[in-house]
């Protein structure tokens, strides 16, 4: 079994309040067609769920009614990306079935305190793909705090222990240091979790989910189940498609390894 996760910046115009990369999308549809193994797919909320949340401030929990409305507005519009993210895959020719996170998730101060992923389980059984993706959810102790993708691919792979966990994002990998800022940052084509720890703290470029340091502090708890981590760029052809078939390719592999 697979687990890939399609980053808000890839298949979205983060910079851009709900535009769609669907070319992108749709080339990463028909390379996910050809795979043979069960997979789930998380996707970001990107620029449908990134602006609204910030402007609203709803990863800080309720503060004032008007939040209400800044809730409705997100959730409202991930919902609309995730459509329209079936509709590619659909299209591509994978039956796909969308699981919201406010179904199945609870959070108590942004943790996970409450988790049930029988539904997952229960589509993977019936031959559907699974997808699901960040968004806004109840919270104990905030009233409500934003669920990541990147904390569902955490969850994910604790429950099914995929063979392989692809990250697919808008760079080459990972890589020294912020490769939008720096002409001198390099590709770090193979890390251990011990290593991937030790940079993570000094990639700082962050955004309302915690951003590439969040990321990889997901990728290594990953990694630390034992289970190997590749990172590629999905805007380029076949990284993908190569990515989740274990075939060679231009990116960062994070090796698994117990903690």
């Amino acid at each position: 079994m697979l687990l890939l996760k399609l980053g808000g910046s890839l298949i979205t115009d983060k910079n851009r309040l709900n535009v769609v990369r669907k070319r992108i999308l749709n080339r990463l549809s028909k390379e996910i067609s050809m795979i043979d193994d069960k997979i789930i797919i998380v996707h970001g909320a990107g620029s449908f769920g990134h602006i609204l949340a910030e402007r609203y401030r709803l990863n800080d929990g309720y503060s004032n009614e008007n939040q209400l409305e800044g809730l409705a507005l997100t959730h409202r519009n991930v919902r609309v990306l995730n459509n329209i993210v079936l509709d590619s895959l659909t299209s591509a020719g994978i039956p796909s079935i969308s699981i919201p996170p406010i179904s199945f998730i609870e959070l108590d101060n942004r943790k996970p305190k409450q988790v049930n992923l029988k539904t997952f389980r229960k589509t993977l059984d019936s031959n559907f793909v699974p997808v699901t993706f960040g968004d806004v959810v109840f919270d104990v102790s905030l009233h409500f705090s934003i669920c990541s993708g990147d904390l569902l691919m955490i969850l994910l792979a604790k429950e099914f222990k995929p063979d392989r966990v692809v990250f697919a994002i808008d760079e080459d990998g990972i890589y020294s240091k912020n490769p939008k800022k720096y002409k001198n940052a390099r590709l770090l084509t193979e890390l251990s979790r011990d290593e991937l720890s030790k940079i993570a703290t000094d990639l700082t470029y962050s955004d309302v989910t915690g951003g590439m340091e969040g990321k990889l502090n997901s990728i290594a708890e990953i990694a630390g189940m034992g289970i190997d981590v590749v990172v590629v760029n999905g805007n380029k052809r076949d990284r993908v498609y190569r990515a989740l078939t274990g075939r060679r390719t231009k990116g960062t592999i994070i090796y698994g390894e117990v903690a």
